[in-house]
């Protein structure tokens, strides 16, 4: 069973746990992607009760190694990735499901403090995944980058598509039901917002750090509970750039206006990622 954090004014969004009554789930304001548009995006997935279920996105950054948020995996599951994916509930021949052999979470990485940051986690795959028009590697930012305000972003995921303000009491055991989540990958366009105005009072304030990223905040278009470890995609010089690791929203609600969408930038952890990779 994953976890729905609901703290004060945030929001780790996983796979959602509530009853929630509605149906047609996923990115809040998007529109379905062309089918493989996004060949890097991948859905992880855990075992229930002999069943594979979504819980959260990733980005496949190496043929067997896969970026994700490290709230989506800080618990004992049994996890896989399936890249190539577009359709959750059909097959249609893309699909390549692969077992997670290792998950390494971020060190920093504190579950009951998200803003404190540091959500980011790498699963190494049991084997490799063959690349081809459907599967491809995502592409990552130079060490140290930070994008312009107003940069064109994109996120994708299979997440909800309504926003509903979770209860006002915490809770870490909430079960999602049938349906909540997209049966397609969905995308919705989110422009970058720089970190002097995300951290303005008006905006996210003293929550928002350096090492994160904002996006949207229009109160129409955000990510959402399922989006959770999924890419931020960002149009840099003509070519696409994963940029961030979906994280957070307001409690108050996903969509919500001055309180864009906030990922783990990508850019703060080449170096650690790299790391990682190299000792494993």
């Amino acid at each position: 069973m994953l976890r729905f954090l609901v703290f004060t004014t945030l929001v780790l969004y996983g796979h959602s746990t509530q009853d929630f009554p509605e149906t047609n789930a996923r990115v809040v304001g998007g529109t379905e992607a062309r089918r493989n548009s996004w060949p890097s995006q991948i859905s992880l997935q855990y075992l229930s009760g002999g069943r594979w279920y979504h819980t959260c996105g990733g980005t496949l950054i190496k043929q067997n190694w896969v970026m994700t948020a490290a709230h989506c995996v800080d618990r004992a599951m049994t996890f896989r990735v399936v890249a190539g994916e577009h359709n959750l509930n059909q097959n249609d021949g893309t699909e390549q499901p692969v077992s997670v052999q290792k998950i390494v979470v971020h060190p920093s990485w504190n579950s009951n403090n998200v803003a404190a940051g540091y959500d980011i986690a790498l699963l190494r795959l049991a084997q490799k995944v063959t690349l081809n028009s459907y599967v491809q590697l995502g592409v990552l930012p130079p060490e140290g980058t930070v994008l312009a305000n107003n940069s064109p972003c994109y996120i994708t995921g299979w997440g909800r598509t309504k926003s509903k303000a979770p209860a006002r009491a915490p809770s870490t055991s909430w079960v999602l039901t049938n349906g909540q989540l997209a049966q397609s990958l969905q995308q919705a366009y989110l422009p970058t917002v720089d970190y002097a105005t995300c951290s303005s009072t008006s905006y996210w304030g003293s929550t928002v750090k350096k090492t994160m990223v904002c996006a949207g905040g229009d109160g129409v278009r955000s990510g959402c509970q399922g989006d959770s470890g999924g890419p931020l995609h960002c149009s840099v010089n003509g070519k696409y750039t994963v940029h961030g690791v979906t994280s957070f929203v307001s409690s108050l609600g996903c969509n919500v206006s001055r309180k864009p969408t906030v990922f783990t930038r990508v850019s703060a952890y080449i170096s650690w990622m790299n790391k990682v990779i190299a000792s494993n």
